[in-house]
C-alpha cells in the first residue's frame, strides 16, 4: 500500500476512476457522506483513483482539487473472508495511537465501520507526499544515501518496538506474551484450511519451529509486515517520513518485525524484490548483520536467530500461498496474485535452509 507516488499522479475527471470493477463501490456515495462528514470544507468536485499494486486492503486516493483536500481511503475487499483478516479497524486504532510519536504514520481523518458507504468498513488518512520503494535494491539513488535508507528502516524499527503501547492504551490490542506459540498454530492453521499446494518444506518447518519455540515473554507492538514496500520516505532525503499497511499489526514479540525486515537478505529480486544475488557492497546496501547491529543498538536488544529467521521466511510462504488461494476464490486485490503465490515454495525452501544452517 503506498500513499503517494514518487512522480504525481494526474487527477481524473470528476466523480470518475474508471471501471466499476476496479472501484468495488459508487463514488456519488462516498462523496455524499464526506460532505456530511467534513464540514466546514468548501469540497468542489471529488476525484477517486484505486492505487495500483499491493495484496492488501484495497486502496484508494481521493481527493478535492478545489479545496486543496488529498485523502487515501483504505477499506476492506469484497466478498468472504477470513475473520481475522484485513481488519481496518485495527489499523485505524494503531495509527492513531501512534500519531505524534517517533514512529511517523499517516494521520488519520475518520474510521466508518458500517458496509453502508462502500461496502465495507473503511477508513480515511491524509495523503503524503514521498517515496515508496517496492524494488529492495532502491533504484535511483546513491549508494551512500541508500545505505542510511536501510538504517533509517533500522532505527524506525526500533522506535516502533520502544513506543509505550501501555501507556497508549493499547493493551487489549494483543495478548501479551506466549507469541511464538500463537503465531505458530495461526500460521499452521491457516495453511491447513487455505493451501493451495503440497509443500513438503512447509510442513517440516512447522514441525522444527515447534520442537526449538522462542517462549520468551517480550512484548512490544509489531507491525507484522515491517519490508521496504511499507515505508515511504521523503521525496529528497533518506528519511522515513510514514510507515504503512498495519493491517497485521498487534502485541507481539519484537523479533518477529526484526526477522522479517531481514528477507531481503533471504531471496532473489525474481523471488520478491530481494538482494540476494546483486552487488550489494557496490549499491551500498548493508550487510544483515550491520542492519541487525543498527536496529540492536537503537532498540536495546539482542537481534532475531535462526528460529525468528525460518519462522519469518516461513510466515510469509504461507502469507503468498494465501494470496492465491484469494486469487482462485476471485478476492484477490492484485492481478499478479497467483504468479505470487506460486513463490510460496522458494520462501519455504528458503526457512529449510536457515533451519539446516545453509543459508
Amino acid at each position: 500500500m503506498a500513499l503517494t507516488a514518487t512522480a504525481p499522479l494526474g487527477m481524473m475527471p470528476p466523480m470518475s476512476a474508471g471501471p466499476a470493477s476496479s472501484l468495488e463501490f459508487d463514488p456519488a456515495r462516498i462523496d455524499a457522506f464526506l460532505r456530511g462528514a467534513l464540514p466546514g470544507r468548501a469540497l468542489g468536485a471529488m476525484t477517486l483513483e484505486r492505487i495500483s499494486g499491493g495484496q492488501s486492503n484495497p486502496t484508494f486516493f481521493l481527493s478535492y482539487p478545489e479545496a486543496q483536500t488529498r485523502l487515501v481511503l483504505r477499506k476492506k475487499p469484497p466478498g468472504p473472508l477470513l475473520p481475522s483478516a484485513h481488519a481496518v479497524d485495527r489499523e485505524y486504532r494503531i495509527l492513531k495511537a501512534l500519531a505524534g510519536s517517533t514512529v511517523p504514520v499517516p494521520p488519520v481523518v475518520l474510521f466508518h465501520e458500517s458496509d453502508d458507504v462502500v461496502g465495507t468498513p473503511f477508513y480515511l488518512m491524509e495523503r503524503l507526499e514521498g517515496r515508496v520503494f517496492h524494488d529492495t535494491a532502491l533504484p535511483g539513488v546513491t549508494p551512500p544515501e541508500r545505505r542510511q535508507m536501510y538504517f533509517a528502516m533500522a532505527e524506525t524499527l526500533a522506535a516502533l518496538h520502544s513506543f509505550d503501547w501501555q501507556t497508549a492504551g493499547l493493551a487489549d490490542f494483543g495478548k501479551p506474551g506466549n507469541y511464538y506459540a500463537r503465531q505458530i498454530a495461526r500460521w499452521g492453521r491457516q495453511w491447513r484450511e487455505t493451501r493451495t499446494q503440497d509443500i513438503p518444506a512447509v510442513d517440516r518447518a512447522f514441525e522444527w519451529l515447534a520442537a526449538h519455540l522462542d517462549d520468551s515473554p517480550e512484548t512490544t507492538i509489531v507491525h507484522g509486515d515491517f519490508r521496504i514496500g511499507n515505508l515511504m520516505y521523503a521525496p529528497d532525503a533518506p528519511r522515513i517520513v510514514a510507515v504503512l499497511d498495519w493491517e497485521l499489526s498487534t502485541l507481539g514479540h519484537p523479533l518477529s518485525d526484526a526477522a522479517f525486515s531481514c528477507l531481503p537478505w533471504h531471496s532473489t529480486a525474481q523471488m520478491y524484490a530481494g538482494i540476494v544475488g546483486l552487488d550489494r557492497e557496490g549499491l551500498g546496501i548493508p550487510t544483515q548483520a550491520e542492519y541487525l547491529e543498527r536496529y540492536c543498538t537503537a532498540a536495546g536488544r539482542e537481534g532475531p536467530g535462526r528460529f525468528h529467521l525460518a519462522f519469518s521466511l516461513l510466515r510469509f510462504a504461507v502469507i503468498l500461498d494465501g494470496i492465491a488461494a484469494r486469487a482462485k476464490a476471485g478476492n484477490a486485490a492484485a492481478e499478479n496474485a497467483v504468479a505470487v503465490g506460486e513463490m510460496a515454495e522458494s520462501f519455504a525452501l528458503r526457512a529449510q535452509a536457515v533451519i539446516d544452517g545453509r543459508d
